[in-house]
């Protein structure tokens, strides 16, 4: 099935560009040039990828993604930016926001592809088994965590960061290891995009159950 694409941004010029290259990878490609029409589009259309300027008329693509992840059917959608602005703020803001990505402008459409195509090979098929850890249960296969019966509501990469390290409790993952295996080895990923995920995680428990071992990673213990 061809894989679609939502890509809101308002230069028509980029559009242009960009959606002419992810239609000559084979993406299905659909464009917004506000952030109202982008959210009118994602609930129209369903796409498997949400790509988001930040600064657009109307809603910005912080304010979109906020707005989508907050909507049972775009939990779990890869969502990310792609922006000139570069500022630690700015990215942190989007991460917390639960975007997966966060790309910087100027980008080539050469370089931009082999991003879109990195994000779609890190969906791994689902796993069947599901981990039960004291009240916590992580459904690998339906992208569900529960604790105590009730359901926590994860983004994508914080539900894959929390299956990870729940899969070996005690052992400590290193951050090389984790930036691997969640976000792959050709995304630039710096220490605080892993850290802004584990303070999400923690907070959304209500847990101290993941712990920085200083230096080296983190290890789960509940």
């Amino acid at each position: 099935m061809t894989k679609k694409i939502l890509l809101a941004d308002d230069e028509p010029d980029i559009l242009e560009i960009l959606k002419f290259n992810l239609e000559a990878e084979g993406y299905e490609v659909i464009t917004a040039k506000n952030g109202d029409e982008a959210i009118e589009l994602a609930k129209k259309e369903k796409p498997q990828l949400i790509i988001l300027d930040i600064m657009m008329p109307g809603k910005s693509g912080i304010e979109v993604c906020h707005i989508l992840r907050h909507t049972p059917d775009f939990e779990k959608t890869l969502i990310t930016f792609l922006t000139a602005l570069s500022d630690e703020n700015t990215e942190i803001k989007g991460l917390e926001t639960g975007a997966d990505d966060y790309i910087t402008k100027p980008v080539s459409p050469k370089v931009f592809i082999s991003k879109v195509n990195s994000i779609f090979r890190r969906l791994k098929p689902a796993e069947t088994k599901s981990l039960k850890i004291g009240e916590l249960e992580i459904d690998r296969e339906r992208y569900i965590a529960t604790l105590s019966g009730k359901d926590i509501t994860l983004a994508r990469k914080e539900f894959e960061l929390l299956a990870l390290l729940a899969s070996k409790p005690g052992k400590v993952f290193l951050r090389t290891e984790i930036m691997e295996t969640i976000w792959g080895n050709e995304v630039i990923v710096g220490d605080r995009t892993i850290d802004v995920h584990i303070r999400k995680i923690r907070q959304k428990l209500g847990l101290e159950c993941i712990t920085t071992v200083k230096g080296v990673g983190y290890k789960f213990d509940l």
